[in-house]
């Protein structure tokens, strides 16, 4: 019987181990949260709480129990896993300002890019449009000048072109040759303006008789230019010469007197067909300038 006891004391006794151990971890882990809750307040870190601080003891068995329940596993585990899931919170909002930011810079510089490109092209058009302008200046400035050249011209006529019409003596009427010179110097006119006809009658006979004669020549001609061609009565200046001599090309030898009559139609002609010729040109230029 006593041998019985003193066997059952010691298996007793290593059976009672495990419950101190047990016990004894317990209460370390209840005074663990309260040692963080101290240090929290010191210390900061990402997720503002602080390090988790494994306990200098656990228990009887020291940092291994070979007899630790699932439940002394757990209430080990949890601050850890708590721990892990506020860094991945953090990370993913963290990941989520990052991504809000980056798109917010891309919107301002895109916006910063149109705004550059926009004023360029204002650079531009403000530059095509000085460009138009300096050179209306200039047309302007080349109107005027040309302007004031035909205005100080403008009595000033030249002579275009020339024809002679024969007559035989005693004839006043005009022949088909005639007709024809005075048809081509005609059309040579249409539609122009600054310009006068000159018309001169001579004949071969004397005093007041060739007069008559002569001007009755230069009337059939002014007659038929305004019947047939339209031409303006205000623009033709005619004037019976009578037998006013022909001046000879040499001027050392004496005039020539002509047998039967004749008529010499002058066309003179001023600048104002070429102010004309100039404005248009210009005109055209703007109208291909504008948009359409």
């Amino acid at each position: 019987m006593n041998h019985r006891l003193v066997v059952a004391l010691p298996l007793a006794a290593l059976l009672a181990l495990p419950a101190v151990a047990q016990s004894t971890s317990s209460s370390q882990d209840q005074s663990q949260p309260a040692a963080a809750q101290t240090q929290s307040s010191d210390t900061g870190n990402a997720t503002g709480k602080a390090p988790l601080a494994a306990p200098s003891r656990e228990g009887f068995w020291g940092r291994v129990n070979p007899f630790a329940r699932k439940k002394y596993v757990q209430r080990q585990t949890e601050p850890i896993r708590d721990r892990v899931n506020e860094l991945d919170e953090l990370t993913s909002a963290n990941s989520k300002q990052i991504k809000d930011t980056d798109q917010r810079a891309q919107a301002g510089i895109k916006l910063a890019s149109d705004k550059a490109n926009e004023a360029d092209q204002h650079a531009i058009d403000a530059g095509n449009k000085a460009t138009q302008a300096q050179q209306s200046a200039q047309m302007v400035t080349t109107r005027v000048q040309t302007v004031e050249t035909v205005v100080s011209n403008i009595d000033q006529y030249k002579a275009s072109n020339q024809t002679e019409i024969r007559f035989r003596p005693g004839q006043t009427m005009l022949s088909k040759n005639a007709k024809d010179a005075l048809d081509q110097m005609a059309d040579g006119v249409k539609g122009q303006r600054g310009y006068i006809i000159e018309v001169q009658g001579f004949s071969s006979g004397k005093g007041q008789a060739a007069i008559t004669v002569s001007q009755k020549m230069a009337e059939s001609v002014v007659r038929y230019l305004v019947l047939n061609h339209d031409i303006p009565v205000y623009r033709i200046y005619l004037v019976g010469m009578g037998n006013a001599p022909l001046p000879s090309s040499d001027e050392t030898a004496k005039t020539k007197r002509i047998s039967g009559g004749r008529v010499e139609i002058s066309l003179l002609k001023n600048d104002l067909e070429q102010l004309s010729s100039n404005s248009a040109a210009p005109m055209n230029t703007d109208t291909q300038q504008q948009p359409k």
